[in-house]
């Protein structure tokens, strides 16, 4: 089953950052963008997961052209099939770990996994305020907290960035089991080449243009 398909998409700033860029990911796959800072890798996966519209193309996702629904529609289907991982958490900062992943749990009526926590290395800090975390916990929590959804769709900008080398490759780990198991799609950006060429596809991001290199 089609997940992702993006057809033609341009993006100028002050400046032109890429142009007829097509991509497409299937239920089950893992996709990887790689390329130099400034080449756009995460302004074009803000365009695939909805957050930015392109300056041209189309992007449909779950056969739904996303840049045409309303807006009660497109927030519906944020909530029910999208995780979205970037390099700020957007967690809530007056509530625990633990509160973070309820909060994920009451809204996608589905229960947190305690193995992934044990997995992720947080047990020892779960009750923990937000604030009282490092970097690399919150980022943990960031991505218990999009797993706990089950969503559909994982969108995931440099995810391991925070993270020291043993944590990282277990989290892709976490997320190519997740993929498989539950036949979703995970869309990576990363400057992690070992990471990316862990992914089924991956593609560069480079003179304005998509190519694929595996």
């Amino acid at each position: 089953m089609k997940i992702l398909e993006a057809t033609s998409l341009s993006h100028t700033f002050e400046y032109p950052l890429f142009s007829d860029i097509s991509l497409a990911i299937d239920s089950g796959e893992t996709v990887a963008i790689i390329g130099e800072s400034g080449s756009g890798k995460s302004t074009l996966l803000h365009i695939l997961s909805s957050l930015l519209q392109p300056n041209e193309g189309s992007v449909s996702l779950l056969d739904q052209d996303i840049y045409t629904l309303k807006s009660r529609d497109l927030v519906k289907l944020r909530r029910d099939d999208l995780g979205l991982i970037f390099q700020s958490h957007y967690l809530f900062k007056g509530f625990s770990a633990h509160e973070n992943l309820e909060v994920a749990s009451i809204l996608a009526r589905e229960p947190i996994d305690a193995s992934l926590i044990t997995r992720l290395g947080l047990d020892d800090v779960i009750k923990m305020k937000v604030t009282q975390l490092s970097g690399g916990q919150q980022q943990r929590i960031s991505i218990a907290r999009v797993l706990t959804k089950k969503p559909r769709v994982i969108f995931a900008d440099e995810p391991t960035g925070n993270l020291d080398n043993k944590t990282s490759l277990e989290v892709m780990h976490i997320f190519e089991e997740y993929v498989k198991d539950e036949q979703a799609a995970l869309l990576l950006v990363t400057h992690n080449e070992e990471f990316a060429h862990r992914c089924d596809h991956v593609y560069r991001l480079e003179n304005r243009s998509l190519s694929k290199v595996k």
